[in-house]
């Protein structure tokens, strides 16, 4: 489970993020949705620790600074970093090593397998795409088996097969109980994934919704109307059939 309670961040005088609240239960896929500048990254960023904040964040019942916690977390940021001088094998031996993880083998072949990546194991971290960077940090996350995964714009930059393959690993996650929070404002790569999305704009979640409460209320139009982007989107398709 992921907990955020009354999350604030400024940077300067600038208050990116306003009093956040949310939670993903175990066994759920939660959809951060926001256009660009909404401060999802900002909630991100902070969960995972890389920014100091105000509030509390929890993953599993403790407190996400306790090394307990961290044990069971893993992120896949938006922008990949790899170090230059290691390879892509390494790049997941050490993680498998950082956190202790009991994969095997046989696990991290299947792995590098599913991401078409078994031929590149060998090429340096400065030699990879974007695309390729992306992957490895998808194999990296995956390798540690988390309790609670966070994804931001984890599908920007891969290949229409390592996207497809990602959304069944995600599915798979979620039937293993592990909590996925994926932050992105491409309503179209989430749509079939989501169990609660939280709708946010300018610093503040605007609102939360639950796929079964939704019926057949499509969340594209929603986000559209909640984020007061629905007159936009209608003089965009207008301008469009002209």
């Amino acid at each position: 489970m992921l907990e955020i309670m009354n999350l604030s961040k400024k940077y300067g005088k600038t208050l990116a993020v306003d009093g956040v609240g949310f939670t993903v239960p175990d066994g759920r896929i939660g959809i951060l949705l926001g256009p660009n500048g909404a401060g999802k990254s900002t909630v991100i960023k902070s969960i995972a620790g890389l920014l100091r904040y105000q509030g509390n964040i929890r993953i599993q019942g403790i407190d996400s600074r306790e090394t307990e916690a961290k044990k069971c977390f893993a992120y896949v940021p938006e922008i990949p970093n790899m170090y230059e001088a290691l390879t892509v094998r390494e790049h997941i031996e050490f993680v498998r090593r950082a956190y202790a993880a009991d994969i095997t083998e046989e696990e991290i072949r299947q792995l590098l397998e599913k991401f078409e990546m078994e031929d590149k194991q060998d090429k340096l971290g400065n030699e990879l795409s974007k695309g390729m960077m992306q992957k490895v940090s998808i194999c990296c996350a995956l390798a540690i088996k988390p309790k609670v995964i966070l994804l931001d714009e984890p599908m920007v930059g891969l290949d229409p097969a390592a996207i497809k393959e990602l959304k069944e690993v995600v599915l798979e996650l979620r039937s293993q109980g592990c909590t996925v929070l994926i932050s992105t404002h491409m309503l179209e790569m989430v749509k079939e994934l989501w169990d609660v999305t939280f709708v946010m704009d300018k610093g503040h979640i605007l609102g939360t919704y639950v796929k079964e409460d939704l019926a057949n209320e499509d969340l594209e139009e929603l986000f559209f109307k909640v984020t007061g982007q629905e007159e936009q989107k209608e003089t965009v398709e207008q301008e469009a059939e002209r």
